[in-house]
């Protein structure tokens, strides 16, 4: 099946790279182009296209009024081409809030070549948003409520515990909805979601404002605290290691793993090294395999392991094939993780397991 893409975007070069990109993939089709979402609109409804690529920034409208528009009266995927200023990177945020499957980033220098180099990662978010499981949103409030009821009394997490999780697309919702469900005492939580280079420090600015834990991105030696939740940066690979009673957060450059830096796998196999059985490990929505190699080993050394379930994940690619490699101990809703990660540590009593 070949999949319809109609580009938005008023930049006429950024339209004649993108169709170049898309049209030299066989299962991929720029049916049109468009300048504003004016011509959007109507080309919508000519060419019925299956993937919309859609500026943040444009005239007439902007991206973020269209997409609203868009979500209310004809939902359909929509992969968001942002540059990494800080305005741009809080209105695709709003975006993926607003339902947008996925980001790509737009170079601001040297743009034919920039885009080239993003060429695998454009096809790939494009085929990623046309198999998405897609349903309008509903957007939570921007509070620091959590979306799980709170113990009935405040608990004593170990400094031992940690909590990995590893998403890619509809992560960043995903993610979101599991830290808020999280307490402020809560052990160290260790992220690795697929995102591009500059989006990653904003991304976890965001979670800071909204949840009661600590939320930054991660920085190479830093000690991994509790209460706090750490973001890999968006083009490295994330690890943990032990140093004394401590856990050291490690950031390298090393290859890509199945395609991505930073890489869900790598974090998972770190924390099954170091961690073993203290470790919880979350694998959420996102396309293709990462992370489930990784889950296995994590599960093989005791820890315990949860995947989001079908029906919630936007693309239901990561946790499947973590689970039918037989890592995860439970598939559970969205709605549903953070409650089960405090469940399970208080049956433990938040302390340590025994090596």
């Amino acid at each position: 099946m070949t999949i319809k893409v109609l580009v938005v975007d008023d930049s006429a070069l950024i339209r004649s790279v993108l169709t170049e990109i898309i049209g030299r993939e066989p299962d991929l089709v720029v049916v049109g182009t468009a300048a504003d979402p004016y011509q959007a609109r109507e080309k919508i409804k000519a060419l019925e296209p299956d993937v919309l690529t859609l500026d943040v920034e444009m005239p007439r409208m902007d991206g973020l009024d269209f997409l609203e528009r868009l979500m209310r009266l004809r939902p359909m995927p929509v992969v968001m081409v942002s540059s990494l200023t800080e305005r741009d990177s809080e209105v695709t945020f709003r975006a993926l809030e607003l339902g947008a499957v996925d980001v790509v980033s737009k170079p601001r220098l040297d743009i034919r070549r920039g885009m080239e180099d993003y060429a695998q990662e454009i096809t790939d978010k494009i085929r990623a948003a046309a198999a998405a499981r897609f349903r309008p949103h509903t957007i939570r409030a921007a509070t620091k409520m959590p979306s799980s009821p709170e113990p009935s009394k405040p608990m004593w997490y170990s400094s031992e515990r940690v909590i990995v999780i590893g998403a890619s697309t509809g992560g960043t919702e995903a993610i979101k909805e599991v830290l808020l469900g999280m307490p402020p005492d809560a052990p160290t939580i260790l992220i690795t979601q697929h995102m591009p280079a500059g989006f990653t420090r904003p991304f976890a600015e965001r979670l800071d404002r909204l949840c009661r834990l600590r939320v930054q991105e991660a920085v190479h030696g830093e000690r991994a605290l509790p209460g706090h939740a750490y973001v890999a940066p968006g083009d490295a690979h994330l690890t943990v290691r032990r140093s004394g009673a401590d856990y050291v957060l490690g950031l390298n450059q090393d290859p890509p793993v199945n395609r991505h830096r930073p890489s869900v796998d790598v974090l998972f196999h770190a924390a099954a090294d170091a961690v073993g059985r203290n470790a919880i490990g979350v694998i959420l929505t996102g396309m293709g395999k990462d992370g489930a190699a990784g889950m296995l080993e994590l599960k093989k050394s005791g820890a315990y392991t949860l995947g989001q379930d079908e029906t919630t994940c936007v693309v239901y690619g990561m946790p499947r094939e973590a689970f039918l490699m037989g890592g995860v101990d439970e598939q559970v809703p969205l709605s549903e993780i953070s409650g089960k990660v405090l469940s399970y540590l208080a049956r433990s009593g938040g302390r340590q397991l025994r090596v």
